[in-house]
């Protein structure tokens, strides 16, 4: 295969590794609730304020910290971000009080934040123009794996260890994966003084703002029903088999992540708006399902194909958009990221309390539809046709 043409898959491997490690992270410890809260002596919920703490960090560091760094070289920032993953697991693995533990947390969010913010710009350098949607995709694809492991797999290496001991294993991950970039990834420089927009005039250029929209309604939609999904299979009569539609879900998205990167590159307009169409027809799968397990599961099933390759879509489009402003678009990305992410959880126990489970498939079908519609009018700029590089209509 030509050199221009070759993906290199190994060095790509190391920031889907990053991802996935951010991501593991902050969701780990809501399966180790009980064990954290008597080890640290307080409630159950006060121990999930863990995996709150690390969002919040994540919100309040990306843009910033992107914005103050552009100038630094990219892989020296990268293995500061993950070394601080590493240093702040093990503070909290060392932690006796709860305060601290809380503030290692937050820190932790706030390189996560960072690691998030890089991970797609420094990724796009790494190959030619017509295939950075597929190196996206193999950067990305460490995300709904996570989601999918995180909780479970933080369950199970509960069972082996005590939760600090699970910290721990996050943090000697955190320092292969150092070794790892150091070893493998070409580093590039950061940008110059003069090359640097303001923050306010990449959130002005064409096509980001619509990207951005989008994005908070489909991370919205997809947070009010995947963090609720146990209530709404208990609704379902599917209540004993929570783990297995999460799996289902997991393997449906790594395989929507696979066709997305695949086609991303020649049809990003095309697949967006098909993956949209295709979520909102699982949405209506999955409210019209009531207590038919196959009809469940064929929602989960479309469900994962059309989301699991949405982060991609959307990260490759605002990076386009964004164009030499992409790492400060990515920031914003992540941050409009886990705001919508925090508001599927507040808006999805709203619906769960007030209207029951079963409303919520329904909510998913109404926001993906204004969804769709920002991508359909967003010819000229932000999900133009045609291949990638190639310009929209005028």
């Amino acid at each position: 295969m030509p050199v221009e043409n070759r993906i290199p898959v190994w060095r790509l491997l190391a920031f889907t590794t990053a991802g996935f490690l951010a991501i593991m992270t902050e969701t780990m410890p809501a399966g180790l609730l009980p064990q954290i809260g008597d080890g640290l002596g307080i409630s159950e919920g006060l121990a999930g304020q863990l995996v709150t703490l690390y969002a919040i960090g994540s919100v309040v560091a990306a843009v910033p910290v992107i914005a103050a760094t552009r100038g630094m070289r990219r892989r020296p920032l990268l293995l500061l971000a993950v070394g601080g993953l590493l240093v702040f697991n093990t503070a909290t693995a060392l932690s006796s009080s709860y305060g601290l533990t809380l503030v290692a947390r937050f820190v932790a969010g706030m390189a996560s934040g960072v690691i998030w913010g890089l991970l797609a710009g420094y990724g796009r350098r790494l190959v030619p123009e017509h295939l950075q949607g597929r190196a996206l995709a193999i950067v990305g694809v460490g995300q709904p794996i996570a989601l999918t492991l995180g909780v479970p797999l933080g369950t199970w290496l509960g069972s082996l260890f005590d939760w600090r001991g699970v910290f721990w294993v996050m943090s000697a991950v955190a320092l292969l994966l150092m070794l790892w970039v150091r070893a493998l990834v070409p580093d590039f420089p950061g940008q110059t003084a003069a090359d640097r927009r303001p923050i306010r005039e990449i959130f002005v250029l064409p096509g980001v703002r619509p990207v951005l929209g989008v994005m908070f309604l489909w991370i919205l939609a997809h947070n009010i029903l995947y963090t609720y999904i146990a209530p709404f299979l208990k609704d379902a009569g599917l209540g004993d088999h929570v783990d297995i539609a999460l799996g289902v879900f997991g393997a449906s998205a790594i395989l929507g992540i696979w066709l997305t990167g695949v086609l991303v590159d020649r049809l990003l307009r095309v697949v967006t708006l098909a993956s949209l169409a295709g979520f909102a027809f699982a949405a209506l799968l999955l409210g019209i399902a009531g207590h038919s397990a196959p009809l469940v599961f064929t929602g989960i099933v479309a469900w994962g194909v059309t989301f699991g390759g949405g982060p991609t879509l959307l990260q490759t489009a605002i990076a386009d958009a964004a164009g030499d402003g992409a790492d400060v678009a990515q920031s914003m990305f992540v941050t409009v990221f886990n705001l919508a992410v925090a508001g599927g959880g507040l808006a999805g126990g709203l619906l769960v309390e007030s209207a029951g489970a079963g409303a919520l498939p329904w909510v998913l079908l109404v926001l993906a539809v204004p969804a769709l519609a920002v991508v359909t009018v967003s010819r000229r700029h932000g999900f133009a046709p045609g291949a990638r590089g190639a310009g929209g209509e005028d």
